[in-house]
Formats: structure tokens, C-alpha cells, sequence
């Protein structure tokens, strides 16, 4: 059994879990009439490409017209927090996904670069209320990037997508709006 399997919340639990208090919340994968903002870094943007594949396909399968999705290209991940930014204020989506990969090199600007870049994403949907996706992959090798980014359910730009969809549906639930 891998590490992932362990750590999984169980099949059932929060319903179970949901049992035992007052209220439980949870959001949907309904994406029928969203707007989604993603900002993609070009620098590895091999690997950002396969992201977006998998976040437009999850988009589409959750109902999202591809009409609604808007993508900005920035030059790198370090960029990707202003323009989540820049969507978030402007008020016409509703959650952003940020989508790229930072590799480990030989010198400390991964550590730069990956935190500074999560830092930001983090703060922009705080200082916003808009969910803001963490869509980039902070990843020692090339390979570990492109196990990541596969065309199947693996795919993390996928993930992204969901995650996306179900904050939005969760923050907008009667108990939190």
C-alpha cells in the first residue's frame, strides 16, 4: 500500500463523521457556470502545458463552459501570484488556478522561487475571498514533474481544477455566504 493510500481520507468517513455533528459542509463538483481565471507559467512550460490539459479536461467534464476560462501566460511561477491577483480583484471570475513547475536545481533559487510563490498564492485568496489554486508542482527531478502532470487522474493541473470548483460551491453554501 503506498504512503498516498495511507493518508487518504477513508471512503465514507465524512459521511459518517457527518453523522456525529450539528452541520457538515462540503462543496461540489458542479462547475455549470463558473468563470475560471488560470495563470500558467511559461518558464518549464512543458510541464505547465500538461497541467493545463488536465485542468481543462476536469473543467469540462465538471460542466464548465470553455467560454468561462480565461488563461494568462506569466513568465514563470514567481509571476504567478499577481496575475492570480489581478484576477481575483478585477471581480469577473471566480476562482483562479495557478498552474506551473518549479525543479530543483543545483543552486537555492528553488527554495526562492517555490516558497515565495506558494506565500503568494496563499495571501491573494485570503486578501480576496476567491479561491486560489496552488496548481504547481515544487518537485526535486524532471521526472517527478512529469509523473505528475500524465493524462490520467493523476494529473495535478486536474486536481487543480477540482479543487477550484469545489471551494467555490463550498464557500457559497447558505451556512458560509
Amino acid at each position: 500500500m503506498a504512503g498516498s493510500d495511507l493518508s487518504a481520507l477513508p471512503e465514507g468517513a465524512a459521511e459518517d463523521l457527518a453523522a456525529q455533528v450539528g452541520s457538515s459542509l462540503q462543496g461540489s463538483d458542479d462547475g455549470t457556470g463558473l468563470r475560471v481565471g488560470v495563470a500558467a507559467a511559461r518558464f518549464n512550460g512543458g510541464i505547465t502545458v500538461r497541467l493545463l490539459a488536465g485542468a481543462l479536461d476536469a473543467l469540462a467534464e465538471a460542466g464548465t463552459d470553455r467560454r468561462d476560462v480565461t488563461l494568462a501566460w506569466v513568465p514563470g511561477a514567481f509571476e504567478l501570484p499577481l496575475a492570480a491577483r489581478a484576477f481575483a480583484g478585477a471581480g469577473r471570475v471566480d476562482t483562479v488556478l495557478c498552474l506551473g513547475a518549479v525543479i530543483r536545481g543545483e543552486t537555492g533559487h528553488y527554495d526562492f522561487v517555490a516558497g515565495q510563490c506558494a506565500a503568494g498564492i496563499q495571501r491573494v485568496q485570503l486578501e480576496t475571498g476567491v479561491p486560489v489554486v496552488f496548481g504547481v508542482l515544487t518537485v526535486d527531478t524532471l521526472e517527478q514533474a512529469l509523473a505528475r502532470s500524465l493524462p490520467d487522474e493523476t494529473n495535478k493541473g486536474r486536481e487543480a481544477a477540482r479543487t477550484g470548483i469545489e471551494m467555490v460551491r463550498l464557500l457559497r453554501s447558505p451556512a458560509l455566504s
